[in-house]
């Protein structure tokens, strides 16, 4: 998620972009088949739906393990053995963003787009789901290749039929895990962002529907910690690394909540908390983006300088 923008227009560009890279982009050695019955479904305890063994192990290695490497590989076997699944093609979308690759950007947001649509008859959930999140991962595309001013036109109209497929999925299912995770994160993104807009309702209906767990908890995480309201969102990142406790990407952003609260708090003891889960989040800087890892540095090295005043 972003900070806060004084702009409505910023609005759509940040939320094509953030999603994108949070909702699919944001391994161990994997244990991941706990019920051999679900496989291939990381979203759901009950009714699995037909997702793929190998995307189901690339979502886990990048939402649960934060292995990129990891993820790539088992997204290449994904498209080789399960070509119909659209859920690989977005992760190869938001992989291709963080590595501002905007061709496969643009081919895999096509993907997302068709493989959801041609799955429509027969999982209509999910068809709509995907051909919303091909819609948004296209409208990324529009911003990055045409710029904010002029992209943002053709962008409403890309979020315009997002809205409308998210709807078409949530007539059938309202309670479903997967759709209340992906519409869960754009609602705080706007609720974030727009004042007239409630986060803690977004944050309820996320907390109450969505699933996995560890997702949810990050992006209360995540929300908490854009409206400045740091002990909520200390609480739910520590709830993360509960279920996620190998993800490097949960210890930076605690790094980060515990920073802006030892600001505020003119506390030294937890800026020097902030520091050693930057450090402990760059253990593992080998299977995170080397621009992340770059961030991670920067912001690192700004929490050192508050520590030594």
């Amino acid at each position: 998620m972003t900070k806060r923008f004084s702009s409505p227009q910023l609005v759509v560009p940040t939320r094509l972009t953030t999603f994108a890279q949070t909702a699919f982009g944001a391994a161990i050695a994997l244990n991941i088949w706990v019920n051999p019955s679900l496989a291939g479904d990381p979203f759901r305890n009950s009714e699995p739906h037909q997702i793929g063994d190998q995307t189901e192990a690339a979502f886990k290695a990048i939402f649960q393990q934060g292995n990129y490497p990891a993820a790539e590989r088992y997204l290449e076997q994904a498209i080789s053995k399960e070509p119909n699944e659209p859920l690989a093609y977005a992760m190869k979308a938001s992989l291709a963003y963080g590595n501002k690759d905007w061709v496969k950007l643009d081919t895999y947001s096509k993907k997302t787009l068709e493989t959801g649509q041609k799955l429509i008859p027969n999982d209509p959930l999910r068809g709509n789901l995907y051909t919303a999140v091909g819609h948004f991962l296209e409208g990324a595309v529009t911003i990055t290749r045409e710029g904010t001013v002029n992209g943002v036109p053709q962008a409403f109209s890309r979020l315009r039929q997002v809205y409308e497929y998210l709807d078409k999925a949530e007539a059938i299912s309202a309670n479903d895990p997967e759709l209340n995770l992906i519409k869960g994160y754009m609602d705080l993104l706007l609720a974030v962002n727009l004042p007239f807009a409630s986060p803690d309702q977004s944050i309820g209906r996320l907390e109450k529907n969505a699933a996995p767990g560890y997702l949810v908890d990050r992006g209360i995480a995540l929300a908490y910690r854009d409206l400045k309201r740091y002990p909520q969102a200390l609480e739910y990142v520590n709830r993360a690394i509960k279920t996620t406790s190998d993800n490097p990407e949960i210890y930076y952003l605690k790094a980060q909540i515990l920073k802006e609260l030892g600001q505020k708090e003119k506390s030294q003891q937890m800026i020097r908390e902030a520091i050693a889960n930057f450090d402990k989040a760059l253990t593992k800087k080998s299977q995170l983006p080397s621009d992340l890892v770059k961030q991670i540095e920067s912001e690192r090295k700004n929490a050192i300088s508050l520590n030594n005043p």
